[in-house]
Parts: structure tokens; sequence; C-alpha cells
């Protein structure tokens, strides 16, 4: 579904207001990975190792120095954002932070609304059912569609944010720490959503964390990231039983307390 091959991206380091500096920051750095459909890899590293970055640049939403991006047999690496338009219906994202991703001055129907009309997705006479369908699916009553952001908790604006991406029927959702600001509770809530939807839909999630604990429960394969460079890769449940690498071993040991 996803071939990655030698993706970097890179910024420009500013020097002054009137000279320009021709050093960069090498923010990820000759990633190469694949994902097969239904397939859900997790991503993860320290604050800083370039996940986000990573994420951002296989959406488009930066472009990348160099490398290739092929997306469901669509080389899409040099395209541009009316080229991704079509592109967005089957490859989403969800952010960190719901309540920032979610217009505080429209309410959740017309949030849900609006992806569907611009990508012409159903007739107009059947748009409430098939929103009613998807905010039931994320576990969410009808009667939320009236209300705004600010009138929902942190764990029901995140539900929402998932029921605007779901709602394109994609092939492949990169999550970037869908589940960080949220309460332990709460997180596990998202976590058995996100593990039903995949199922559901036949979704392939790419999971960026610092969690480990979270990222097991889900990923199929890992990646280890640090400073923007793949550390480790491969089967999620050897290297998360027997890691090779230095880096990778104290990720584990930290998050599971492993004395």
């Amino acid at each position: 579904m996803l071939k990655i091959t030698n993706l970097s991206k890179e910024f420009p380091v500013e020097k002054g207001i009137f000279t320009k500096s021709s050093l960069t920051v090498k923010a990820v750095q000759e990633v190469s990975f694949q994902i097969e459909k239904n397939e859900v890899l997790g991503l993860v590293g320290e604050s800083g190792s370039g996940k986000s970055t990573l994420g951002k640049t296989i959406m488009k939403l930066l472009n990348p120095t160099k490398g290739q991006i092929v997306f469901d047999s669509e080389d899409i690496t040099d395209y541009n954002s009316r080229q991704m338009i079509q592109i967005r219906k089957k490859l989403q994202m969800i952010f960190q932070d719901p309540f920032a991703s979610l217009n505080p001055r429209k309410n959740i129907f017309n949030t849900l609304a609006e992806p569907v009309k611009v990508h012409n997705l159903v007739k107009r006479n059947n748009l409430n059912d098939y929103i009613s369908d998807i905010i039931n699916d994320v576990g969410l009553n009808v009667d939320s569609l009236s209300r705004y952001p600010h009138e929902f908790s942190g764990g029901q604006r995140q539900r929402i944010s998932i029921a605007r991406a779901l709602i394109l029927k994609p092939k492949l959702m990169i999550l970037d720490e869908p589940t960080s600001s949220l309460d332990l509770s709460v997180q596990l809530q998202i976590v058995n959503l996100l593990k039903k939807l995949q199922k559901e839909n036949n979704l392939g999630y790419i999971f960026i964390s610092h969690d480990l604990r979270v990222v097991q429960s889900l990923a199929h394969q890992l990646i280890v990231l640090k400073n923007g460079k793949v550390v480790e890769s491969g089967n999620a449940n050897q290297i998360f039983k027997s890691p090779k690498q230095k880096y990778t071993k104290q990720l584990i040991s930290a998050a599971f307390e492993i004395k």
C-alpha cells in the first residue's frame, strides 16, 4: 500500500535578516519501509527524533528533500496540493491535539459534512444517514452532531477527529500521538476503538508515538527513530521481545521499567 524509499527532510537554518545560511537541520534521513494492506506500523522514538516530521512528509504536508513516496501504486513524491486532493480520500492523518484540529465555529455535523461535500462522496439526501453512521461507529450518539468542539471532553474530541478521517473511507491513516494528551483510561478506549475500526474497515495505520505500551498493543511492524535515522526495524513482536540495538533496549526498558 505504501512504499517509502530513502526519504529525507531537511530544514534550512536561519542565519539573519540579510544573510542566508547554508546549514540545514536533517530532521529525517534516508528512511525506507513499506506497509502492506491492513497492516499497522509503529513509529517510535524520543521527542525530536523525527517521527512527526516523517508523518507529515508522507502526507505531503511537508515536501521531501529527497527520496520517493509511492502510495497505492502511485508515485506522489512530487505531487502539488491540487494533485493531492484525490489522494486525501485514501490517505488521512489524525493529530495529537484534537481541539486544535477542529474548527471551533462549526458544529460536528458541518465538520464531518465538509469533506464529504468536497469529495462528492454521497448524494445530498443520503448525507444525514451517512454522517450518523460514522458518528455511531466511533462511539458517539447522533445528538452530538449539533454540538461544538468545546462541549466535548478530550477523548470525545479525538473520536470526532477519527470520524472526520474515517468519513472519507481511507485506506491508510497516519496517527500522530493520538492518545498522548489523554488519561490512561481514555487512552485504552481510543486504542480499542482504533483496533475495531481497523478490522471493520480494512485500514492500515502508521501509529506514531513515544508510548511503547500503546504501540505494542497495535503494531505489526516497528520502526525505531533516533535523530531522524532508523535505528532498528522489523517485526514488532520480535523487537519488543529481543531488541538488538542499545537505543531500542533503553526505550523498551524505560517504557516497561525492566531492571
